[in-house]
């Protein structure tokens, strides 16, 4: 049959990126408190570059690896699943993300009630050329009271959930639980799924004793990544849902600790 897509395109300008994505795809991830894997479901954005010679990619390839892979996360199958697309697709160059929903049994602080708690994280990779680089994602959010409004008011203050965004390449390998801990440790309180009576009144309390501005939480979480032997470059942003503006607030933090990984 007639192959339209490796034709001559209308207009000769390479295609940076070129794929699918809200691709759901079942997915095995290691969880560090079972010494096992969690099963969850990843939505898969993945794609190439394309030649200014060439009119189209071809779209069922992608499926194709994709159908291949064995559904579970580590460096090595990444890494291969990405090599793989690269042949199929004859690119010099291919990107993957991964976004999946990750599960935490939680206690509740005074009651001990037990809940999962669910983050959205994050596994990215890219070739350019030979190039391999992976990224590891979460977002987890975390209670902040404003030191401000704390200091100023004779009765309470202004308190809200806010959003920490984590980003860090490494080498070795690095716990999703790891960065859950580092973002909850930097707010003024973590959340909960699971909430009793005295639960409550623990939380509120100790997010009052420990008030944090947004670029508090960024500095804290900055800190901690840039102290891990592993990591070695991350960013970190924070979004505050300010419970008294009709904005957000927010402040980010981008550092290296050392060369990136080898290829």
């Amino acid at each position: 049959m007639r192959d339209i897509q490796s034709g001559p395109p209308d207009v000769a300008i390479a295609v940076d990126r070129v794929g699918i994505k809200n691709f759901r795809l079942p997915l095995s991830v290691r969880d560090r408190a079972s010494k096992g894997r969690q099963h969850t479901v990843a939505e898969v954005e993945l794609s190439v570059d394309l030649p200014a010679r060439f009119k189209g990619t071809h779209m069922s390839r992608f499926v194709e690896a994709l159908s291949g892979f064995t559904g579970e996360l580590d460096l090595v199958s990444f890494r291969a699943l990405l090599s793989d697309v690269r042949a199929r697709l004859e690119a010099e160059n291919a990107h993957m993300t991964l976004t999946f929903p990750y599960f935490l049994a939680k206690s509740s602080p005074s009651s001990g009630a037990a809940s999962l708690m669910d983050y959205v994280c994050q596994v990215s990779g890219e070739f350019e050329g030979e190039k391999f680089r992976q990224t590891l994602g979460v977002e987890v959010p975390v209670m902040t009271v404003c030191p401000c409004s704390l200091a100023i008011s004779d009765q309470g203050a202004h308190s809200q959930r806010a959003v920490v965004s984590i980003r860090c390449r490494f080498s070795g390998f690095v716990w999703l639980e790891e960065l859950i801990e580092m973002a909850e440790a930097a707010g003024s309180s973590p959340v909960y799924a699971l909430l009793k009576r005295e639960d409550e009144k623990h939380v509120t309390e100790q997010a009052f004793a420990n008030p944090t501005f947004v670029e508090d939480v960024a500095r804290r979480v900055a800190s901690a990544l840039a102290a891990h032997p592993k990591v070695t470059w991350y960013r970190v942003e924070v979004e505050s849902f300010e419970s008294i503006h009709n904005h957000s607030a927010f402040a980010g933090i981008e550092g290296r600790n050392g060369p990136p990984p080898a290829a």
